[in-house]
């Protein structure tokens, strides 16, 4: 039987970044998978007979670093996408554009405090930026390497100036009402610029301190953080990622469904040796790298028997239910979006931040909103094989959806927030249903159940302030590595977190080769 340097548990997109990397090093590598393809939450699946779409509708922040270091442009990656519009929708068509740093739609005022709005989000984002693409050391390490990464991190807030860390601190401490409320005037202007800090998370305006840092993880980019779709969309990026995989030598068994992973005791304690399939197939290995969420991972792989009695609660108190339903709905035609010329961008219903903040507290007891708040893109439009020709995808993220409905997630419940959220949008878009071919609604519980996430939640654990950095996911689990030897973390609930970036796979791999 092959015994394998490294085995990687899932091929999402974070666990083929570190297979590459750990094979373009010389590693033999086995990736194993439980569904039929590579991308986990960013794979593509067919939703509909002849229609296809993913979780992950678009490109926010990947890094640059991952292109490079991987040549993903050599495999179809297309890495000059441009920015994607994100258009605030108004019943009455007074729709508002945001495009790089331009505001078109909104009051002057609004318009000319975006710029500088802009301007700041990205001038304190980029003295966090490299510590996004670097192992945050524990608090208590006082290694060369760890007091180097601190030393930096207080030097590029230094940097900064008096006045602009005094003034970071300050936007880092607020909600996310408060960080609009004092810069502009118009109810959705304020709603648009929220949006990525809440997107994916259980937070709302009001929420504190976290929705803020959120917005800076993402304003990291070359693009301020806009999201980006090139030719291709996300399904061109994944199968870039698993190519560069396997054109370094990586094996990638998909149908393989890990059971569990295997463990020898040591003198010093537990160590990782290999897995065991669902169909009872074993396979050795010097190491283990888990791109599944921490939860699955040490709750169902390893078992919380296996591990200190304090590691395994810290690990189950992880915050880690979904409140993001995604709704597919397959086309006959494109729709159209009453006096909006350009829809090929993303698509923003959630007029006001009063009505994000509703549907989120409806939400927090059980219920998904009736009024629900809404973010929709057409991948077809970047992919066309997606659909079938003349045909379309859309694609939409419905904010907020609980976990666990407050009567069970039956078929009744299912349908009637599907209907609700395509009435939502045909109410932007007059004659949608006309064009409905086929559809799909995803609860968090779905998501859980066919992409084998914990909770359904996109960042496997929650993005917040006790679950980031040094934290994330538990202050003993931080730095990719976990108190079984040889076992690794290499998937969205370790640092920096999630979002289609890949700069967590980059990180596990330089650890395991350190």
């Amino acid at each position: 039987m092959q015994r394998y340097d490294t085995i990687v548990v899932g091929a999402g997109h974070n666990g083929l970044v570190c297979a590459a990397s750990l094979a373009k090093a010389g590693q033999s590598v086995l990736v194993l998978e439980a569904s039929d393809g590579p991308g986990g939450l960013a794979g593509t699946y067919e939703f509909h007979p002849g229609y296809r779409a993913s979780l992950a509708h678009s490109m926010a922040h990947f890094s640059p670093k991952v292109t490079q270091e991987l040549n993903l442009t050599r495999f179809g990656f297309d890495d000059g996408a441009r920015p994607l519009a994100l258009v605030g929708l108004d019943r009455e068509g007074n729709h508002v554009v945001v495009e790089g740093e331009a505001m078109r739609g909104a009051s002057d005022r609004d318009a000319s405090a975006f710029k500088q709005f802009v301007a700041d989000l990205s001038r304190f984002a980029s003295a966090l930026s490299p510590f996004w693409e670097k192992t945050m050391p524990r608090l208590s390490d006082r290694s060369l390497r760890g007091l180097s990464t601190f030393a930096q991190l207080g030097l590029n807030l230094r940097r900064l100036g008096k006045q602009d860390m005094a003034e970071f601190l300050r936007i880092a401490s607020l909600c996310a009402r408060d960080l609009v409320d004092e810069r502009f005037e118009q109810e959705l202007v304020k709603a648009m610029l929220c949006w990525d800090g809440l997107i994916g998370a259980r937070m709302a305006p009001r929420s504190p301190n976290s929705a803020v840092l959120a917005m800076l993880y993402r304003a990291g980019s070359d693009f301020h953080g806009a999201h980006r779709m090139g030719t291709g969309g996300v399904r061109a990026l994944v199968y870039a990622i698993a190519a560069a995989a396997e054109d370094a030598g990586a094996q990638i068994r998909y149908d393989s469904p890990v059971a569990r992973i295997t463990l020898d005791n040591t003198r010093v304690g537990l160590r990782a040796t290999g897995v065991a399939l669902t169909s009872g197939e074993t396979i050795d290995a010097d190491r283990v790298v888990s791109a599944t969420d921490p939860k699955r991972t040490f709750r169902d792989l390893v078992g919380f028997a296996n591990l200190d009695i304090g590691f395994a609660n810290r690990t189950h108190r992880l915050r880690s239910d979904g409140l993001v339903g995604k709704l597919h709905l397959a086309l006959r035609e494109r729709p159209t979006f009453a006096r909006l010329e350009d829809s090929d961008g993303r698509l923003l219903i959630a007029p006001s931040l009063d009505a994000i903040e509703f549907a989120y507290d409806e939400a927090k007891y059980g219920e998904p909103s009736q009024h629900p708040v809404i973010e929709i893109t057409l991948p077809s439009v970047h992919d066309a094989a997606l659909a079938p020709q003349g045909h379309h995808v859309l694609s939409a993220h419905v904010m907020y959806v609980p976990y666990k409905h407050r009567h069970g997630w039956s078929d009744g419940a299912r349908d009637a927030l599907r209907d609700s959220a395509i009435s939502t949008i045909e109410a932007y878009a007059p004659g949608l249903r006309e064009l409905i071919v086929g559809a799909q609604m995803l609860t968090p519980q779905d998501i859980e159940q066919q992409f084998h996430v914990t909770g359904g939640h996109w960042h496997h654990a929650e993005f917040a302030m006790d679950q980031m950095l040094m934290m994330r996911p538990t202050y003993d689990a931080a730095q990719y590595r976990c108190p079984i030897e040889n076992l690794f973390l290499s998937s969205a609930g370790c640092h920096p977190g999630g979002d289609l970036v890949g700069s967590v796979g980059l990180n596990a791999a330089r650890e395991i080769l350190r």
